[in-house]
């Protein structure tokens, strides 16, 4: 394994580890429109995970894509498991005192409406709860961040901050979880010592299914004793070495096998004469479709809900991407899901497709 060639965003460490490379992937939130011809615009950036050895944060190497992000629409199931995380968090009394603040996050949504049922009001500092889903990924400099988080959160208040485990990205495989704009991917382990350099510490946590497999943590001012949900985390993740390079190489493998068994799921399909649909231009297909090599040969086009997406393609081929009236009248033989969140959501939405569904990661 080789050096990075950055310093570690959480810790400021000089050196870290190379540990995941998967080569050039076309930027995951900017899709062409259709009509502009392949390869105009949208030039293919490396994709490689750093570990810091100090602080075990795993982290983008580099990212120098940009350009504007095409918001999708909230998942339903990401709606629905915000309103289970407040009543969790209410009914183990975190939802004192009456002002809250939110970061903002590129996954849409907002849990204000949910807290100010509670009685709280928004404010923009010195928060009795602040509030972050998914959002503090994004941030390059990820030392600056928590600070600023901690800075917004009274003395006595508490910051709930929730994100994709990396436990659940390496036992499921989600490698493609892995991209351009989520500069950070956390365990609790390395949570608590990025949260520890902020003057905070880890006292709770919440785990939920979402994306396989997500963790709300409550962190407040000082160092105070963890419950047992978290050092029931911290066990599993030493057991599991989850801030080795270890722990992490498995991934690389996982691409290359989860790469090989869609494509060859693909043509059997296309031998059978089967026409196969793509749902959710997620930035997770991205890097699926552009290492798989995927043309409308094997998937005729991907509908998604979010009107900013249709009539454009995905990245680095000549998949357009469509409406979900169009991919009814379609009708295709199979759907292939690229969010396996979404089945239940899709399921129920599109009768007419039921038993056509393919979801990828299940």
């Amino acid at each position: 394994m080789s050096k990075g060639t950055n310093g570690c965003r959480g810790c400021g460490e000089p050196t870290t580890v190379r540990v995941l490379d998967f080569g050039n992937v076309p930027a995951p939130d900017h899709f062409p429109l259709v009509t502009e011809p392949i390869g105009v615009g949208e030039a293919c950036h490396g994709l490689a995970i750093d570990l810091c050895g100090s602080c075990g944060l795993a982290q983008l190497s580099d990212d120098d894509t940009s350009g504007e992000e095409l918001h999708g629409l909230e998942p339903q199931a990401l709606r629905d498991q915000a309103e289970v995380a407040v009543k969790h968090v209410a009914a183990a009394g975190w939802l004192r005192g009456d002002t809250v603040l939110e970061f903002e996050s590129p996954h849409s949504g907002t849990w204000i409406p949910l807290v100010t049922e509670y009685g709280f009001s928004t404010t923009t500092s010195d928060a009795d709860v602040v509030l972050d889903c998914f959002g503090i990924m994004h941030e390059p400099d990820q030392r600056s961040s928590f600070a600023r988080r901690a800075e917004a959160t009274r003395e006595d208040g508490v910051l709930l901050l929730q994100y994709q485990s990396l436990v659940t990205i390496v036992e499921q495989g989600q490698w493609n979880a892995l991209r351009h704009g989520h500069f950070a991917y956390y365990s609790v382990t390395t949570l608590a010592r990025m949260l520890k350099d902020a003057g905070m510490s880890i006292a709770s946590l919440w785990e939920f299914d979402l994306y396989g497999g997500t963790v709300l943590v409550a962190a407040v001012h000082g160092d105070v004793e963890p419950d047992e949900s978290v050092r029931r985390l911290l066990a599993k993740e030493e057991a599991m070495g989850i801030t080795t390079a270890e722990s992490l190489a498995v991934l690389q493998e996982t691409a290359d096998q989860d790469v090989d068994s869609l494509v060859s799921w693909l043509e059997e399909e296309a031998a059978a004469g089967h026409t196969v649909y793509a749902y959710a231009a997620a930035s997770k297909a991205v890097s699926l479709f552009s290492r798989a090599g995927i043309t409308t040969r094997l998937v005729t086009a991907v509908a998604d809900a979010s009107p900013a997406k249709q009539g454009r393609r995905m990245p680095a081929t000549d998949i357009p991407i469509v409406s979900p009236a169009e991919l009814l009248a379609a009708n295709p033989d199979r759907v292939l899901l690229t969010l396996a969140d979404l089945l239940p959501e899709v399921s129920a939405r599109f009768p007419e497709l039921d038993g056509r569904w393919r979801a990828h990661g299940l």
